[in-house]
């Protein structure tokens, strides 16, 4: 079976002076239709690098990236644009939503860019945000909702591009913990629903909300996994402890 997402012996490696550091050091992942993955690590442990990859943000030193069957690993940046416009759906910490726009405007924003013709633009915004439950307030900007309800509307945006993969990075971070444990309910709605998710986190909290965990240190995977396994949520100097005791 072909896979939706898969890294190959993908390495990253920046120039730091005489040094070359390796943020993605050798990582191969594979991520199926229909799974709730969390990407998980510390900073400087190479999730955001891997995010940036996977999202068509940036492309592997060396190794392959291939996307529903497109390798994406030596495209340019016109290329991986369309590609984005295509397949992602992106959820970020901060909702990144226009002051001056109304919340379907915002939500139909990226279908504008991406040259969908006006109804079908409006018609699959509103789809969108009846399935997160906001239907009711397209009309409104976004200073007249909670940050919960405008979260929910970048999910909505995401949504709208109809995306083979959503990718959700620190999508709780910018929340308190009951209106972030509201988002995630979310994610996870939407992953039942048929969707494939891609949770870039810090917190096991956050990430045991996920089916499968995968852990990243100095930029090597270090688990891949059941999330509900408790060697998902156990760092590297405690399963060290544990097997010295």
């Amino acid at each position: 079976m072909e896979h939706l997402i898969e890294l190959r012996d993908v390495y990253k490696i920046y120039p730091m002076g005489a040094e070359a550091v390796h943020a993605l050091d050798g990582v191969s992942l594979t991520i199926d239709r229909g799974e709730f993955v969390a990407i998980v690590g510390q900073s400087g442990s190479g999730k955001s690098t891997a995010m940036n990859i996977i999202g068509c943000l940036d492309v592997p030193t060396t190794g392959t990236y291939r996307l529903g069957g497109v390798d994406v690993s030596t495209m340019d940046d016109d290329q991986q644009a369309e590609i984005r416009n295509k397949m992602l759906g992106f959820i970020f910490q901060q909702y990144n939503l226009i002051p001056k726009l109304t919340v379907l405007e915002n939500v139909e924003l990226p279908l504008l860019y991406a040259g969908v013709p006006g109804q079908e633009r409006r018609e699959r915004a509103i789809r969108a945000l009846e399935r997160v439950g906001l239907a009711e307030k397209q009309r409104n900007l976004p200073s007249q909702l909670s940050g919960g309800q405008q979260q929910r509307v970048s999910i909505a945006r995401a949504l709208a591009g109809e995306p083979s993969v959503i990718l959700a990075d620190e999508p709780t971070g910018a929340l308190d913990s009951r209106t972030g444990r509201e988002v995630l309910a979310f994610l996870q709605k939407l992953n039942r629903e048929g969707d494939t998710v891609v949770l870039i986190t810090h917190d096991n909290s956050i990430a045991v909300r996920a089916k499968r965990i995968v852990r990243l240190q100095d930029g090597r995977i270090i688990y891949d996994g059941d999330a509900a396994d408790p060697r998902a949520v156990v760092q590297p100097e405690e399963a060290k402890e544990e097997a010295e005791a």
